[in-house]
């Protein structure tokens, strides 16, 4: 004799507490939910508006600096820490967590033009205008180690940029040329040279440690290897580069912020032309700094505004400023992939979020999950034309906003007489990119 027997298990309907939100039983049967696209465009609509209004990137400001900013740092160990440079030669120790200033010392005479870390020995190195390089131990947690430098080295020139090998005792320093220095010798043990009067910025890579490159004033763009007594290669832009950074995650690949309004990604194996070209800023670049996950970097610009780029996308993702912010010298990245700061010559250092519209706190599971769940909705529905234009907006300074449409107008005339003239003449002309075009040379 058989007996069929219904079975219900109390935890697929009752509430654990009575905080709890009531359990539903659902079928996942696509065939009764004939109206699942018009609800998940509807669910993306309302996610991608929301994203719009809880958009409130400015966090705070550091506030204490007698003159404007130049160069930023960030410690390897501490990711509350951040150090700034300034034109007096001012150099100072935030709490970023607390806002508030830890430590303050008068380190060079002049500007401060650059500050590398060795996670070695947990030093600070800094290079100023009075050609000076010193060493300063940053292990105390209330920074009392910054009052005087641990070593000072005298150099023969003015120096304007400086980057510390990742595992080694190296540095490599740029001015008047490229120097690399041992940690334990006052001369430099190495130097480059290649026709160039003066290098603006110079950067370690950090996964092939032992390449180096450099921006030159001749609108050049030079690679070192300090195994080699000789440069590797060379390109020239049309207009003189300010900054570069490398991608942390992938060998090859690094940007460059130049003068002509656009940022250059570059990959080392292939200098006949960019592999990216980054547009929408409407005056000179002045930095530029990665992500720690190499996916996006941000952008520090003279037309008052900081924009922050998908590594492989043209155009920015979005674009912070304020009414009181002026002309920025320095930005980055933090180390937590959370927050971008941002030094300007009005002598403040900004905070802002990495991603405009995240929760600051504790987000519960839910939460998170409902938020990537509405993140996947978006990106699903990401090209059609309402999301698109909701999802892409920004509001913009006047000035910016008419610089635009003065540059895109002057572009789009200039396009229009090449073509007029293509198309009067018998012999076809030859295409360049508009502010791509290189010129390769290779040390001999």
């Amino acid at each position: 004799m058989k007996v069929k027997v219904l079975v219900r298990n109390p935890d697929d309907y009752l509430r654990e507490t009575k905080r709890d939100i009531h359990k539903l039983p659902r079928n996942y049967d696509p065939a009764l939910h004939p109206l699942e696209a018009p609800r998940e465009y509807t669910r993306a609509m309302n996610a991608v508006k929301l994203e719009r209004v809880f958009a409130l990137p400015f966090i705070g400001s550091l506030d204490g600096h007698r003159d404007g900013l130049t160069c930023l740092g960030k410690h390897p160990d501490h990711l509350s820490w951040l150090y700034s440079g300034a034109c007096d030669g001012e150099l100072k120790l935030w709490d970023v967590a607390k806002q508030k200033i830890v430590h303050t010392v008068q380190a060079h005479d002049g500007f401060i033009r650059a500050m590398a870390f060795s996670q070695e020995t947990s030093s600070l190195y800094t290079v100023g205008d009075d050609k000076l390089i010193k060493q300063w131990k940053t292990q105390e947690l209330d920074g009392s180690d910054l009052k005087a430098p641990i070593n000072t080295i005298v150099t023969r020139s003015m120096l304007t940029g400086i980057s510390h090998h990742r595992s080694k005792p190296l540095m490599a320093t740029c001015g008047e040329a490229c120097n690399l220095w041992e940690h334990s010798r006052a001369q430099p043990i190495k130097t480059f040279q290649w026709g160039v009067d003066s290098l603006q910025s110079i950067k370690f890579n950090q996964v092939e440690e032992n390449v180096i490159a450099a921006c030159g004033s001749d609108r050049s763009i030079i690679l070192y290897d300090m195994r080699e007594s000789v440069p590797l290669r060379k390109v020239v832009l049309k207009m003189r580069s300010n900054s570069l950074c490398w991608n942390p995650m992938e060998a090859f690949v690094f940007t460059v912020a130049n003068e002509d309004y656009n940022l250059y990604t570059f990959d080392m194996r292939n200098f006949t032309s960019p592999i990216y070209l980054h547009k929408d800023h409407v005056s000179a670049v002045i930095d530029v700094d990665y992500s720690p996950t190499g996916k996006e970097f941000v952008s520090a610009s003279y037309d008052k505004t900081i924009r922050i780029y998908n590594s492989r996308q043209t155009h920015s993702r979005d674009v912070y400023h304020t009414s009181r912010m002026q002309r920025l010298t320095c930005a980055a990245w933090s180390l937590d992939d959370r927050f971008v700061y941002s030094g300007s010559d009005e002598m403040n250092i900004r905070i802002w979020k990495a991603r405009a519209a995240e929760k600051l706190g504790v987000v519960k599971p839910r939460e998170k999950t409902a938020l990537r769940v509405n993140a996947k909705l978006v990106e699903k529905f990401a090209h059609h034309p309402a999301i698109k234009r909701i999802r892409r907006h920004r509001h913009v300074p006047g000035h910016v906003y008419n610089q635009r449409n003065e540059l895109r107008n002057s572009s789009t005339a200039a396009r229009r007489k090449e073509f007029n003239v293509r198309t009067h003449t018998k012999r076809p002309l030859p295409i360049i990119p508009e502010k791509a075009k290189v010129i390769v040379s290779e040390q001999q």
